[in-house]
């Protein structure tokens, strides 16, 4: 092809706001490369372009096609870590950790999608795996003012492998698709990803043993990083650390007294509005300290709280945490119970907080003279 001059002009009906053209490589590659250059833009909307600058552009607009060589796709991947149809596994959970294995090589998230199960034995028939960008996120419909907008995830990708049971007794790989409809990561970030994160036993030991010698969270985690060479060999996240904890300090808390203490005051709040508790949570948002007080023990507090006896039964109760009340005694001398509370620990800050909370809880109102006793 004779090329006229060495200018062409490529006339477009559209506002140009600057003279700086960018095109971005979207390829599954996890690669992103930027084209700029100058032109000049004359009133109609023209932009004149040397001809080895628009071959340039075609080839980087034709790069951010979907590209279905799968070998260029797969450059950097391991071939025995491809996808390929008629792969076969023993089962569902066997074709999910391949292809997240995949993913994580590759530098994307996978999550689980559709299934068909057998209306007969119900055993899995087939199931799709697919980019954790799959599908778009529908319009909140409630109308709300938000001060900032969460990060977009969801790009239609439509990278997936699809399994199907086989006469075989296995899964086999059905369909994959490799092409991504957005730029990818690069496998050094895949850490982080949540389809790629998961504390080990021996990481779950260490901290519950770290936790039980009071052991800072951040400490434990540093230790955990040394021994893994790095926190991107480590598997988890400071966020999973802590979910970990919160959880765990729940269980405990169904299970003891504390437990029985946060469902009573669920309970007493539904029956009593003018129920009140406080519950204090520390850095890692695990509850610490709870206070509670009915209608009965405020209007008591009203008249007869210019005396209060702060009564401890220390570390009574199966967990070991202190529970103390706010007692009082009415002008026939009967013992009246102003407040309750379960604490953590007894330190200044736990203390502060409680008297803070109690205060608040009866309009401001302090006692006059506060008495301490604790039952050892």
């Amino acid at each position: 092809m004779e090329q006229e001059s060495s200018m062409r002009s490529i006339s477009q009906n559209i506002a140009i706001a600057t003279p700086d053209v960018k095109v971005t490589d979207n390829c599954g590659d996890g690669t992103q490369s930027n084209l700029d250059f100058e032109s000049d833009i004359d009133l109609n909307g023209s932009i004149e372009v040397e001809d080895s600058d628009v071959q340039d552009i075609e080839e980087e607009l034709e790069a951010t096609k979907p590209n279905g060589n799968v070998d260029s796709i797969h450059s950097k991947v391991h071939q025995d870590l491809i996808p390929v149809i008629g792969m076969e596994f023993e089962t569902e959970d066997d074709a999910h950790a391949f292809y997240n294995r995949y993913a994580y090589s590759f530098g994307f998230s996978t999550r689980k999608s559709k299934a068909h199960n057998s209306s007969t034995t119900g055993m899995l028939r087939d199931r799709l795996f697919v980019c954790s960008a799959e599908g778009k996120y529908g319009k909140d419909k409630r109308n709300v003012h938000v001060k900032s907008h969460r990060v977009e995830t969801r790009f239609n990708c439509l990278a997936r492998m699809k399994i199907s049971y086989q006469f075989s007794s296995k899964y086999s790989i059905v369909e994959f698709i490799a092409d991504h409809t957005h730029t990818t990561s690069t496998p050094s970030k895949s850490h982080l990803f949540r389809s790629h994160r998961k504390m080990s036993l021996a990481h779950i030991a260490q901290v519950d043993m770290a936790d039980n010698s009071g052991i800072a969270p951040k400490a434990t985690q540093e230790l955990l990083s040394r021994q893994a060479g790095g926190r991107e060999h480590l598997g988890f996240i400071p966020e999973d650390y802590r979910n970990y904890l919160l959880s765990k300090r729940t269980r405990e808390v169904k299970s003891g007294d504390t437990g029985g203490v946060l469902e009573y005051l669920q309970r007493m709040q539904l029956n009593d509005p003018n129920f009140v508790y406080a519950i204090q949570v520390d850095q890692n948002n695990l509850i610490t300290n709870i206070f509670w007080a009915d209608a009965r023990m405020m209007v008591d507090y009203d008249y007869f709280g210019d005396v209060v006896c702060f009564h401890t039964t220390y570390r009574k109760n199966k967990e070991g945490r202190p529970f103390a009340m706010f007692v009082g005694v009415s002008n026939y001398k009967q013992t009246l119970i102003f407040g309750a509370t379960l604490l953590y620990d007894e330190t200044t800050e736990t203390f502060i907080w409680l008297f803070d909370i109690f205060a608040k809880t009866m309009s401001g109102k302090t006692p006059k003279s506060i008495l301490l006793t604790k039952i050892l």
